[in-house]
């Protein structure tokens, strides 16, 4: 018997929204102040916004079960990083954050249970 499609998709946004889960409270242990979860807009979405010190945060979480798939931080690709770009400067003009804004583009991969944090895990890109 087939798998039903809209299940399938049911079920990986309901493991997705468990591991974003994971990880915002990872990122409360580390001193992160969370703004906002799934910003999105017809361009695309950012998975957490959040501040740590001085620095505005657009976090991308990525999770693969194992290896199979390669690491969840190689899913974060060039295209996936100007896409987050676009968004963080749509968030900033939306909330009145100015270009002096320190802002930073971190990556949260979790690989099973194990969660890894990567700062500055990729420049500002046009």
């Amino acid at each position: 018997m087939k798998e039903n499609p809209g299940r399938s998709q049911q079920n990986k946004r309901a493991i997705g929204a468990a591991y974003e889960e994971k990880a915002v409270e990872y990122l409360k242990n580390h001193g992160y102040f969370i703004l906002r979860r799934n910003f999105r807009s017809r361009r695309g979405e950012i998975d957490i916004i959040a501040r740590e010190g001085k620095a505005l945060v657009f976090i991308e979480v990525k999770y693969r079960r194992n290896l199979g798939r390669g690491a969840p931080e190689e899913a974060v690709t060039p295209a996936k990083q100007r896409k987050i770009c676009r968004m963080a400067d749509y968030y900033r003009l939306q909330n009145g954050y100015g270009e002096e804004t320190l802002c930073r583009f971190d990556v949260v991969a979790i690989l099973g249970e194990t969660v890894t944090l990567y700062r500055n895990a990729f420049p500002y890109v046009w």
